[in-house]
């Protein structure tokens, strides 16, 4: 049989080898998160980087890191509630309709604009438009539709711009590649908390109608799920600044 000593000795000698692998997989799995926190800041800035570059590439990376119940925030504004492409010159069409915005109610994709408030829609009078203003305020206007004119009017509402990974790709497969990327990105700051990251960028382009340069901050924020997917994009950024750059002002 074992004596008194033998056994405290043993004892101490398995205490230290259970010690020795507990601490060894905590360390393992600290790495592993400190692995898993850099991978998600990682492609929080390749999401940036990428859609500053290259539509194919942010197109791919998108398919990639994107979950497919994933959305982007768009940013709230007073409007109708549709989109309309910028590359199809002095002509608004609609290409997309916000859900649950007045434009939900009275248009439909393809409706062609003609005037609105009696100006009449051409690639000079673009910006005069009276899309914006004060909610609830009704807009006339006249559009065509299969062919044929009719007039309908709309009252303006707030817009929460939300849309899924479908409508994304859709968006960025439909616009000009020559057009697409900026002049200059730096990223200033990467923040994470749990599985969001928060991104501080700042990025230098040329308007491609005015070909007036301009400059913006932004602050975009990534949501992930447990597989390093981005379920949930939010974006602010200084829209008046840039408009100002371009020479518009905000009147009443």
């Amino acid at each position: 049989m074992l004596n008194t000593k033998v056994k405290i000795g043993l004892m101490q000698v398995l205490l230290v080898v259970c010690c020795s692998a507990i601490a060894h997989q905590h360390e393992g799995k600290t790495k592993e998160i400190a692995n898993s926190d850099k991978d998600i800041v990682a492609i929080a800035q390749g999401w940036i980087k990428t859609r500053s570059t290259n539509q194919q590439l942010t197109a791919d990376y998108v398919k990639a890191h994107m979950a497919e119940s994933g959305t982007i925030n768009g940013g709230r504004y007073v409007g109708f509630g549709f989109v309309f492409d910028p590359e199809n010159e002095g002509r608004m069409v609609v290409a997309r309709i916000v859900d649950e915005s007045p434009a939900s109610k009275v248009l439909e994709v393809g409706d062609e604009f003609v005037e609105v408030n009696e100006v009449e829609v051409n690639q000079e009078n673009m910006d005069k438009l009276s899309f914006r203003g004060k909610p609830g305020e009704q807009v006339q206007t006249v559009l065509i539709r299969d062919g044929k004119k009719m007039s309908v009017s709309i009252a303006r509402g707030i817009i929460s711009n939300v849309y899924g990974k479908t409508i994304l790709l859709d968006e960025i497969a439909s616009a000009n590649p020559d057009n697409w990327g900026v002049d200059e990105l730096t990223i200033h700051e990467s923040v994470m908390k749990d599985n969001v990251v928060y991104v501080w960028s700042e990025f230098k382009a040329v308007e491609n109608s005015s070909k007036l340069p301009f400059e913006s901050h932004q602050v975009t924020r990534f949501v992930f799920d447990d597989h390093h997917q981005v379920t949930r994009v939010d974006q602010l950024q200084e829209d008046r600044f840039m408009l100002e750059q371009q020479g518009f002002q905000i009147s009443r």
